[in-house]
């Protein structure tokens, strides 16, 4: 029987956003957002941790390939949002750019992109006191 173990791998990248809901009224964004509902926007410096998942190599002695990870990584996440307006995002065109969207999404992109090991999860650290956290695994 296989052994079993996690890798994770941190990133980071710069973007900003503005939290605002179209289907709300101005107050209403305003009371549920407060400044973070800002009309210019604010930004973060953003950490994402991505852990793997998977039977250790027993010639490797490692569960994924970290150099195929931090390029599917960079191609899919890091060039896609460092740098840039959250709000400007396709994905983001009909749902709130909130932390728990942004790791979601993050997911979704990365989920079948991994091709040694499966994902397990996707940390998101957004402030000093926000952190988000995604996955789809059943215990």
């Amino acid at each position: 029987m296989p052994e079993y173990a996690t890798s994770t791998r941190r990133y980071k990248f710069a973007a900003s956003h503005r939290l605002h809901a179209d289907c709300l009224s101005a107050e209403a964004n305003s009371k549920i957002f407060g400044k973070c509902n800002n009309p210019n926007g604010h930004g973060h410096n953003y950490q994402v941790d991505v852990t793997v998942r998977g039977p250790i190599d027993p010639q490797a002695g490692r569960v994924t390939d970290l150099n195929s990870l931090d390029r599917i990584v960079t191609e899919t996440i890091i060039d896609r949002f460092d740098h840039r307006d959250l709000n400007l995002d396709p994905a983001f065109s009909d749902r709130t750019t909130t932390g728990e969207n942004v790791v979601r999404l993050i997911w979704d992109l990365l989920s079948p992109k991994i091709r040694f090991g499966e994902l397990e999860k996707i940390g998101l650290v957004e402030t000093r006191d926000n952190y988000f956290e995604y996955s789809e695994r059943q215990e």
